[in-house]
């Protein structure tokens, strides 16, 4: 299994004058990632997707010897279908800003993984969501519940031919290490207090 880390967004909801995933959080923040994946002793490789977007990010990355991967920097979708198609085996594909995200977290979602499923996404319920103070914009009804996208996903990109008629897997963990997702200043704020 390959790891995948996004780090090519603008995070332009932060309305921050540098890169949001170089926020400090003890470390900058895209190393809680990438140091979660690499601990878990999970992956054959792990690949940070970086683009235009994030000229320090990519510099950081690879000055701390993590390969990285050009994109575009168009969008999210663009970039993770970009880097799909270079890859054979299953990839476990999360954001760059999840902070608390640790190594014993990756383990568990590559054990509750079915490697039958083609798309496989980690989602939190609305209400821990909100217990927690965060917020989404990315929702989906599951279960009979409203519940948010993680950013983390599973994907067999060997399996996929196409990202139009994509049949999505759900696996709920209501767990402050998958929910705290920084997309405002008012999260990271949020994140100084945990």
């Amino acid at each position: 299994m390959i790891g995948i880390v996004m780090a090519g967004g603008k995070g332009t909801r932060m309305n921050l004058d540098g890169e949001k995933l170089l926020l400090n959080y003890k470390k900058p923040i895209i190393f809680h990632v990438l140091d979660s994946l690499k601990d878990s002793n999970s992956f054959s490789r792990i690949l940070a997707v970086t683009s235009k977007n994030s000229p320090n990010t990519k510099k950081l990355i690879e000055k701390n010897s993590f390969e990285t991967f050009d994109t575009s920097g168009f969008g999210y979708v663009e970039d993770l279908n970009s880097v799909l198609k270079t890859i054979q085996e299953s990839a476990f594909v999360t954001s760059g800003d999840l902070p608390l995200l640790d190594k014993e977290m990756v383990q568990k979602i590559i054990c509750l993984y079915d490697s039958k499923n083609t798309w496989t996404s980690i989602l939190v319920t609305k209400d821990f969501l909100t217990s927690l103070g965060l917020r989404s914009d990315y929702s989906v009804n599951y279960h009979d519940q409203v519940c948010h996208y993680t950013g983390i996903s599973i994907i067999n990109p060997a399996k996929i031919t196409s990202l139009e008629n994509l049949t999505e897997t759900y696996i709920v963990i209501d767990d402050t290490r998958v929910a705290f997702n920084l997309n405002s200043k008012q999260d990271y704020d949020l994140l100084g207090t945990t």
